[in-house]
């Protein structure tokens, strides 16, 4: 069984999307991070950063006790390989996907999380800030636009790669 440990975000929701397409058993452990729960004295024990998703696989890939793993990126690939699911074993097409989920944990959700937390949620609005992170969310967008201008999904073929970006694109008109 896998445990994720979650809050519906963004980020969040890439598991779920790959734990329901995969019809991977799994249970939520509910960590209301608007209260702080992802401090509790434990919760570093399992997620070092103190965020979520994390998982807990109680039947991890490669067999023996359990493993948690933090990072949704690390989370999608793990599960990806632990399944044979959603990730090309060809090495091209491999990375291929790789580098597209890498530019959605690195560019595209950061970007777009902080545009939607300056614009939204800070007390005292920044016009720098929120100048920048539209602009440079507007640009991802662009680079992604064009991408599926030109493929019918993000590397060929459905993959964690579409699963990272569409909870972070499927609000864009915030």
């Amino acid at each position: 069984m896998i445990t994720l440990y979650y809050w519906p975000t963004a980020n969040n929701h890439k598991i779920t999307i790959f734990l329901e397409e995969a019809h991977l058993p799994f249970r939520l452990e509910p960590i209301d991070i608007r209260n702080g729960e992802q401090f509790a004295p434990q919760f570093p024990e399992i997620s070092p950063n103190n965020r979520v998703p994390t998982i807990v696989d109680d039947d991890p890939l490669g067999g023996g006790g359990s493993l948690a793993i933090f990072e949704s990126g690390a989370i999608l690939q793990y599960l990806a390989d632990k399944t044979g699911l959603f990730l090309p074993k060809a090495p091209a097409r491999r990375f291929e996907t790789l580098q597209w989920l890498y530019w959605q944990v690195a560019g595209l959700g950061p970007m777009a999380g902080q545009n939607h937390h300056f614009n939204e949620y800070a007390e005292v609005k920044v016009p720098y800030a929120i100048d920048r992170y539209v602009k440079e969310t507007a640009r991802l967008y662009g680079v992604l636009d064009r991408r599926l201008g030109e493929h019918s999904y993000i590397a060929d073929e459905y993959s964690i790669a579409d699963m990272a970006c569409y909870p972070w694109i499927a609000l864009h008109q915030r």
